[in-house]
């Protein structure tokens, strides 16, 4: 498990006690959407600016666009159904944790930073999908915000896989 892994692993527990007790509602899972794609936003730019790589470079380009893109949809979205993003638990979580990868990650360069940034990037994008699949999903009652989540989760699973084609070039 990369050192990233319990920062995420903690949001998703934040994210599981949610769902145990109600499950969150719209205005929750927005904010935890919006905050989910901000932290892989920063970490992407971050990524830009410190990576020799062309891949590990092109893949980060790749994550702060497809999220911005993402955030954007979502924004729009709330906009349009009137809803405010509700902080909670697992939204002030994952901008805790992702911080904190950020402050990890600039301490490091070359070849560790890019293992490390791409081994978070693997772990990050199993967390979201786990939390789309078992929990977002199932707890948004606006149809508009499910569909946006399904439609979505698809450029969630290219990601994961094109993180983990690149973990495997690292090593």
């Amino acid at each position: 498990m990369n050192k990233s892994a319990p920062l995420l692993l903690s949001a998703l527990l934040a994210l599981s006690a949610t769902a145990h007790a109600a499950g969150p509602n719209d205005a929750q899972i927005a904010a935890i959407v919006v905050a989910a794609n901000t932290v892989d936003i920063d970490a992407g730019k971050q990524a830009e600016t410190k990576t020799q790589n062309k891949d590990v470079r092109a893949f980060a380009q790749r994550m702060v666009a497809d999220h911005a893109g993402v955030n954007q949809q979502a924004v729009a979205l709330v906009q349009k159904l009137h809803v405010t993003p509700e902080d909670n638990d697992t939204s002030k979580s994952l901008t805790k944790d992702g911080a904190a990868t950020r402050t990890r990650l600039a301490a490091l360069s070359g070849k560790a930073f890019d293992k490390a940034y791409v081994d978070n990037e693997v772990t990050y994008h199993e967390t979201v999908l786990g939390a789309l699949d078992k929990t977002l999903i199932p707890n948004a009652s606006n149809a508009e915000l499910k569909a946006l989540l399904v439609k979505v989760r698809p450029a969630f699973v290219a990601h994961l896989e094109h993180a983990k084609h690149i973990q495997a070039e690292l090593k």
